[in-house]
C-alpha cells in the first residue's frame, strides 16, 4: 500500500461497546486508577439503557468507510481513539505496517480545545515517529459541516406543527469542560457560538440558545449554561417547544442517546415541554464531503497532492 500519496486517520474519544468494557474504560480515562464501585455501576446503567454499549467506533468506521470512498484514489482511513481500542497507538501501528509515510489526522469534533483536540494531538505525536502528520484542528466553521448540521435543524423544525403561536427555541450544544480552560484564551466556547450563528444563517429566524451539557462529576466549575438550566428558563418564560441541537458532537454516542434522550427528554416531560433532538451528522454527506476538503487542503498545503479547484 506504500505507492499511496498519504493515509487520513479519524480520531475520537473512545467509549466501551458493551457492559463488560466499562469499567476498563473507566481505568483508561482515569490513568489506571481504581475506579468506585458506584460509578462504575452508575456508568453501566447509563450503557444498559442505550444497548448495553456504544455505538460510538461503529459510527465512527461508517465515516471513515465512506469517506475512503469518497475520496476515491485508493486514500487508505484509519479509526483510532484516545480511550479505547483501537486506540490511536494501534491505529498507527496500521498506518505503519502499511507503509504510509505521509498522514492527514482529523479529530472527530469540531471545537478546538486544548484539553480535548490538544490531548488528541499529544496522543499523536507519542506515537508517529517516522511518519509525517498534518494535524486538523479544528472545523467548525465548514460550510458543508454547518450545512450538514442546518438541514438536521430543518427537518427536526418540521416535526412541529407549522400553525403555532411561537416558533420553536433551538438549544446548541456542546460537551462541557472545566471553566480553568478560559485562564489560558481557549477558544473553545467562542466556536462553538461561532458554529451556532453559521446554521442559523441557514435555517432562518428562530430564536436559539447556546448550552454546555455532560459536565464531569468532579470538584471543578465546569463550563455554562447546562442545557437544562436552559430548558428550565425557558418553560418558565412560556416557550413550550424546544429542539436540541448537538452540535459538538457528529456521532451518536452515550452524551447523545443517554444524556439527550433520556436525561433531558425526562426534564422535558417534568417541565410540561415537548423537547426534539437533531439527528447525529454520522455519515451523512454533508459530513463526509466536509471530512474530504480538510483533508484535500491538508494534503495540499504540505504538498502531498496538488490543490483541487475551488468548488
Amino acid at each position: 500500500m506504500s505507492e499511496v500519496s498519504y493515509g487520513v486517520l479519524l480520531v475520537a474519544y473512545g467509549a466501551p461497546r458493551s457492559l463488560e468494557e466499562v469499567k476498563p474504560f473507566l481505568e483508561d480515562i482515569r490513568s489506571g486508577r481504581p475506579t468506585p464501585p458506584e460509578l462504575v455501576a452508575e456508568l453501566e446503567e447509563r450503557y444498559r439503557a442505550i444497548g448495553g454499549g456504544s455505538p460510538l467506533l461503529e459510527r465512527t468506521e461508517a465515516q471513515a468507510a465512506r469517506l475512503a470512498h469518497f475520496l476515491g484514489d485508493g486514500t487508505p482511513v484509519y479509526v483510532g481513539m484516545r480511550h479505547w481500542h483501537p486506540y490511536i497507538r494501534e491505529a498507527l501501528e496500521a498506518v505503519r505496517k502499511d507503509g504510509i509515510k505521509r498522514l492527514v489526522v482529523v479529530a472527530m469534533a469540531p471545537h478546538f480545545s486544548r484539553m480535548s483536540i490538544g490531548a488528541y494531538q499529544k496522543k499523536v505525536e507519542e506515537a508517529s515517529e517516522g511518519i509525517e502528520v498534518a494535524f486538523v484542528k479544528q472545523w467548525y466553521d465548514h460550510p458543508r459541516f454547518l450545512d450538514g448540521v442546518a438541514a438536521k435543524v430543518a427537518q427536526t423544525l418540521e416535526r412541529f406543527p407549522a400553525a403555532r403561536r411561537t416558533k420553536p427555541h433551538i438549544i446548541f450544544t456542546a460537551h462541557s469542560l472545566p471553566e480553568k480552560i478560559l485562564a489560558s484564551g481557549d477558544p473553545y466556547p467562542e466556536q462553538l457560538r461561532r458554529s451556532a450563528e453559521g446554521v442559523m444563517e441557514r435555517v432562518g429566524d428562530y430564536p436559539y440558545s447556546v448550552a454546555f451539557q455532560s459536565a464531569g462529576q468532579t470538584q471543578d466549575r465546569w463550563l455554562g449554561p447546562d442545557a437544562g438550566e436552559v430548558m428550565q428558563h425557558l418553560a418558565a418564560q412560556g416557550h413550550g417547544e424546544i429542539v436540541l441541537c448537538p452540535i459538538g458532537f457528529v456521532a451518536d454516542h452515550l452524551e447523545v442517546l443517554y444524556d439527550v434522550d433520556i436525561e433531558y427528554q425526562d426534564l422535558a416531560r417534568k417541565l410540561g415541554v415537548r423537547l426534539e433532538r437533531t439527528p447525529s451528522l454520522n455519515d451523512s454527506p454533508e459530513l463526509i464531503e466536509a471530512l474530504a476538503d480538510l483533508v484535500w487542503t491538508a494534503a495540499a498545503e504540505r504538498g502531498w497532492i496538488a490543490p483541487r479547484p475551488s468548488r
